[in-house]
Parts: structure tokens; C-alpha cells; sequence
């Protein structure tokens, strides 16, 4: 089936040319109300994530992602491997926020949260328009021969960005592995530690490479959530929209004429400036509707209202608004679609919730030793050996830890010694043995309740099968 006319621009993204090359998008300085916002949310965002991983909580990191050893801290609490059912639903609750967000606004996360449009669009972009000058100053500087200035404003943009790319990779790798250890790599020196000091120059080349050269593609290519907008969306998603019944009207766009009635004579209210396109840091034309490389980061909106003052029309040509209100001036509603997706948040927040009140400081395992049966000993005893591994999930070292029976009358020996420590956000392993009297065993496998206690006080239970010779009665 053939693509109609006007939908041709559909079946290539904005950044390939005719010839399957890398269209360079050269985006003029935006300006305007919601550029400030923009500026202001941005850089409330950098501080927090350049800050995170340093900031603590009751010595918990704010929030680490230490995917090797399985520990991760979100918002000042720790999840240890035996937390990953939370942290799951921790994920499943971020995606079900992004796609109610997306249903109900579009791609307004990609244009005023994200790290890579925030990084790109309010740090390394003004950097370049400070050293390389506006959209027209690069475009000439990249036609240019190779001459002193150029080779200078080269060098420079090149060395500051591999700088500033350098900082970000210590703060991604303080959220991988810890601020304090990355602090202790420092003080040692970077001699001492080389599988970091690789890692670390191999997230600088990356970084370097995605916003001195990748750019765009990262959110055009690479990023699912294009993709995902596509089937989320529908006509009533408030999105960056162009509203092609005034734009247009009957006889489409035209370029401005002094004193013209362009309302009478059925021109549309668009005067064919460009100047939408000429910001748009993804090369696209926002009139020809909701498409996937939009990032809805209102730089049209502001070029656009800025050409309307200038005109002397009614600003809002390009606004944050749905299909429906453009084709039926209709108002948003929360609709059923929103509705459901709510409920779940709401009820997977609960739960979360409730999870996290339920869940001990402290965690306790023991096991029977594989394969070992139960040993009788004098005075009719039964034996039976495990293993224990208790986890100090705190950043207290917990200090006189040791075990008593709660479910039946016995006694529990450790190998080593009855009463030990645990180190903050450390481990205690080793073996014990718990011993009941065979007259009080009901039955050849019981079931245990086992304390954990710090001093006297009770901060966990464990449960264990205890084995004993066969009953006939």
C-alpha cells in the first residue's frame, strides 16, 4: 500500500538523509517562558543527581544501585538480595507512574526529567552555543576549512566536554558502587584500584561519545519509549501539538503580509517561518503532528509564540493540548483508561507500603545440614546440626547476638562461641545445634521456631525441621 503524501516524512526519521547519512542537526537557541521553567526544573534536577549518591539517611546511602553485590538503596532505605521482591515491585510501580504519565501527557518526562535531554539540552548545548556561537555560526563553522579558530573552538569544546563527561562517570559510578568507596579509590589513588580506573574511563568514553556525537539518536534510536508512546497514546494525551485547524484553516499556510486580513481571505494563522523547526534539538516539523522523535520539550511552543507577538496574532498556534481539543475544543478528562492505571498505582503503592513496615532490620536463615540425620545422645537427646547466616541489614553494628529455642524446650550450641557481633550491614554464618528430648517430640519432622536475640530483646525469628526417630504410636 502506498504511504499517502502527506505522511512520506514517516518512513525515515529525521536525522538520516535521502542518502542514509547522518543529517547533523544544528537547533537555533531557545527561548521564551517555558524555556525558563525548563532551565529552573533542569537545574533542580542536576543537583539532586549530581548530589544523590553523596547525601546519606541514617547512613544509608540517599540512593545506589550496586548491581554486583545485589544491594540497593532507594531513597535512604537498603535492599539486600533477600529485598529483590521488593525492589521489583519498586520497578513495576515506576513503570505503571511512566505509562499513566505517558497516557495522560505524552512525552513530558523526555522533555523536563530526563537525565540525557537535561545533560544535553541545558549543559553541553549551551556550552557549544557559548563556544561555537548560535545555529548559524555552527552551521558556517562546520562548512568551514580547517584554520586556526576552528581547530581552537574544536579542542576546547572537545576538552570541556570530555571533562564534564569525566564528572559524570565518578557520579555514576558513586551510584554503582558507593560514595564512600569511590572516595576511598581516590584517596588510595587510582594506581591501586586499575579494573575501576578502567570501568571509570570506559563511562567517560561512553558519556563522551552519546552527548558530543550520538546526541539525539540516543532518544530518536535508542530509547524505547518513542516507541512506547506510539501505542500508549491516544486522542485525548495532552502532547506538544500544532493546531492545524487555525494554522492552516482553507487555503493551509502562508507567509506573512503586512495588513493582510489572512482570517477573511482563509489563510491560516502559520506564516511558514520555520521557526519551530529551526529549534527542535530532534530536526523535526511539529506541524506534521504527534511523532515519535518529538520530546515534547517546548521549544517550539516559545519560537512560535514569540513570531505570533511579532505578527501580531494570537499566540498558542503550538501548545500543550490533545487531538480531541483541537478538532472538538474539547477539555481534558480523567477517563476510565486513567482511572485504571491509578487504581493499580495506588494499590501497588499499599502494598509497597506495607512491605516496608513488615520488613525486619534484621534476617535470619537456618538450614539443616544436607544430608546429616539427627544423632541420638545421653539421656535420651536428639541432635540435629544446621547452618545459620543472620544479615544486619542496619548501619549499627548489633553487638551480643545469640539463639534461643521458643517453639519446645531444648537447647541450641553454637561450634564457636553461644553470644557474637554483627557488623553494620554485615554478615554472621556458621553452625549450631539445636537438642530436644525424644519425649517430647510428637512425630519423626518437626517444625522450629527459632529467636534471634540482641541482648534480650527478640529481633528476629527463623523457622527449621527438626528430625527425630520414627513414632508408632
Amino acid at each position: 500500500m502506498e504511504t499517502p503524501e502527506n505522511e512520506i516524512f514517516r518512513d525515515s526519521i529525521s536525522t538520516i538523509s535521502d542518502e542514509g547519512k547522518r543529517a547533523w542537526v544544528f537547533p537555533k537557541k531557545p527561548w521564551g517562558k517555558f524555556y525558563t521553567y525548563r532551565k529552573w526544573v533542569s537545574y533542580i534536577l542536576l543537583i539532586f543527581l549530581l548530589s544523590a549518591p553523596f547525601i546519606k539517611i541514617n547512613g544509608n546511602q540517599f540512593l545506589m544501585f550496586n548491581i554486583l553485590e545485589r544491594r540497593f538503596n532507594i531513597f535512604g532505605f537498603p535492599f539486600w538480595p533477600q529485598d529483590f521482591h521488593l525492589f521489583v515491585i519498586i520497578m513495576i510501580i515506576g513503570v505503571i507512574f511512566i505509562t499513566l504519565f505517558t497516557v495522560a501527557f505524552g512525552r513530558l518526562f523526555c522533555g523536563w526529567i530526563c537525565p540525557q535531554t537535561i545533560f544535553m539540552e541545558m549543559v553541553f548545548r549551551r556550552i557549544e552555543y557559548w563556544i561555537d556561537g548560535d545555529r548559524g555560526a555552527q552551521i558556517r563553522l562546520k562548512k568551514s576549512p580547517w584554520n586556526a579558530e576552528k581547530i581552537r573552538k574544536r579542542l576546547l569544546k572537545g576538552f570541556i566536554f570530555f571533562f564534564i563527561s569525566f564528572l559524570i562517570a565518578n557520579v555514576f559510578l558513586a551510584y554503582l558502587i558507593g560514595s564512600d568507596r569511590l572516595a576511598m579509590y581516590i584517596i588510595d589513588g587510582p594506581l591501586t584500584h586499575i579494573s575501576t580506573l578502567i570501568s571509570l574511563l570506559i563511562f567517560t568514553g561512553v558519556f563522551y561519545f552519546i552527548f558530543a556525537w550520538f546526541r539525539e539518536q540516543v532518544c530518536i534510536i535508542v530509547c524505547p519509549y518513542g516507541r512506547l508512546q506510539g501505542a500508549l497514546l491516544d486522542t485525548k494525551s495532552i502532547v506538544v501539538a500544532y493546531d492545524h485547524k487555525r494554522g492552516e484553516r482553507e487555503k493551509g499556510r502562508a507567509k506573512f503580509k503586512k495588513n493582510e486580513d489572512r482570517n477573511s481571505i482563509g489563510k491560516g494563522d502559520c506564516i511558514d517561518c520555520s521557526q519551530c523547526v529551526q529549534v527542535c534539538p530532534t530536526g523535526i516539523d511539529i506541524r506534521n503532528g504527534t511523532q515519535l522523535e518529538c520530546v515534547n520539550c517546548t521549544a517550539c511552543i516559545d519560537a512560535c509564540d514569540h513570531m505570533m507577538e511579532k505578527v501580531n496574532l494570537p499566540k498558542g498556534l503550538i501548545r500543550y493540548a490533545s487531538e480531541e481539543n483541537i478538532e472538538k475544543k474539547s477539555k481534558f478528562k480523567f477517563t476510565n483508561r486513567l482511572k485504571g492505571y491509578s487504581a493499580v498505582l495506588i494499590i501497588l503503592i499499599g502494598v509497597l507500603i506495607g512491605m516496608l513496615f513488615l520488613r525486619n532490620d534484621v534476617e535470619a536463615t537456618v538450614l539443616r545440614l544436607p544430608g546429616q540425620l539427627y544423632e541420638r545422645k545421653e539421656n535420651n537427646i536428639i541432635s540435629n546440626v544446621y547452618t545459620f547466616k543472620i544479615i544486619n541489614k542496619t548501619v549499627k553494628e548489633i553487638d551480643n547476638v545469640h539463639f534461643e529455642l521458643l517453639s519446645h524446650n531444648g537447647s541450641i550450641e553454637l561450634v564457636t562461641h553461644q553470644n557474637f557481633d554483627i557488623k553494620a550491614q554485615g554478615t554472621a554464618e556458621g553452625t549450631l545445634f539445636i537438642k530436644i528430648n525424644a519425649s517430647i517430640l510428637k512425630g519423626d519432622k518437626e517444625k522450629l521456631r527459632i529467636g534471634v536475640f540482641h541482648n534480650e530483646e527478640l529481633i528476629e525469628t527463623a523457622k527449621a525441621n527438626f528430625l527425630g526417630p520414627r513414632s508408632y504410636n
